[in-house]
């Protein structure tokens, strides 16, 4: 007999459940200590959606959620923050403006008006003979 002769029959035993024809291992036991911290994390969870859903009710806000973005932030920005956005949205407007007004042949010329003052450094060496 030749050690190639041996051919097992059957199909491939994949992993999944046994009705799908895989093969079922078995799980790791878990420790005690990390059952006790996930119920502490459930339980502190719940309460804090618990606090959360009496502030809701009541309207008032705690520190937690003063520290998160809320839909009327804009109420609570500063006078330097207002100046820098508005500051911000003026440039936006001067840039977009700039560009709608130059046609692509203008930038064209543009770019290549500053390649042009680029020194001989950039240019891309000829390789070769020739």
């Amino acid at each position: 007999m030749s050690d190639y002769d041996f051919r097992p029959g059957g199909s491939l035993k994949l992993k999944g459940g046994v009705a799908d024809g895989g093969v079922v291992k078995k799980k790791k036991s878990s420790k005690s200590k990390s059952k006790d911290k996930g119920r502490v994390a459930e339980k502190d969870l719940s309460e804090g959606l618990e606090s959360l859903l009496e502030e809701a009710k009541t309207g008032s806000p705690s520190e937690s959620s003063r520290n998160s973005p809320a839909i009327g932030s804009s109420d609570r920005k500063t006078a330097a923050e207002k100046r820098f956005e508005d500051v911000q949205r003026r440039r936006l407007a001067s840039k977009v403006a700039k560009l709608a007004n130059t046609t692509h042949k203008d930038r064209v010329n543009d770019f290549n008006t500053k390649l042009e003052l680029l020194s001989e450094h950039h240019d891309i060496p000829k390789v070769g003979p020739g």
